[in-house]
């Protein structure tokens, strides 16, 4: 099997569809940490998908598109917290978080999408590894993620798209709080 993670950019466009063809990806186009609540109940589908082409058109990916043998299986939104406005007005961000809400230099990994063929093949972990990779290369100084624990509750495969505490863990990262049981909030220092 031959997995190749890459940017998210305007050429990719259908191959990020396609990677986000899976649960509840194609309906949410990634956009939920991106709008607060009243924006994104305005917001359908079409106008979702206006805005992720958008987004992969700037001059920063939103995200990585993992490739297995070439076909597009996975996704992952990593980016400056900042930029995730939906984070700030979160709850159980707001109140776990050690970083200040306004620091560019905290990245954040708030999206996972693996397709159903590719499910428990360690795919989730290969995209959590580059999403790293791609903050500490954009400058990042802190990256956070918010999973899921099933191990504490049992969670929906659907639920599962922010991550699960262990792939977090194994890649280094370090609970710093826990909201409820079954959610953390999680920290990698890349630099000082």
């Amino acid at each position: 099997m031959s997995i190749e993670i890459l940017p998210a950019t305007d050429d990719r466009f259908d191959d990020a569809e396609l990677a986000l063809d899976s649960g509840d990806g194609p309906e949410c186009q990634c956009q939920w940490w991106l709008l607060p609540n009243g924006p994104w109940q305005e917001a359908s589908v079409a106008d979702r998908t206006e805005m992720f082409r958008a987004e992969l058109a700037g001059d920063r990916p939103p995200g990585l598109i993992a490739y297995v043998n070439g076909e597009p299986a996975g996704w992952v939104r990593v980016g400056p917290r900042t930029a995730q406005a939906r984070l700030a007005r979160t709850r159980a961000v707001t109140g776990s978080t050690a970083e200040p809400l306004d620091d560019d230099s905290v990245w954040a990994v708030t999206c996972f999408v693996v397709r159903k063929q590719h499910r428990g093949s360690g795919l989730m972990r290969d995209l959590l590894e580059a999403a790293v990779t791609a903050a500490r290369n954009g400058g990042a100084r802190v990256v956070e993620g918010y999973p899921r624990d099933p191990a504490a509750a049992k969670i929906p495969v659907n639920d599962l798209y922010r991550g699960t505490v262990s792939v977090f863990e194994d890649a280094g990262f370090t609970v710093v709080a826990r909201p409820k049981p079954d959610r953390a909030l999680v920290s990698l220092t890349l630099r000082d």
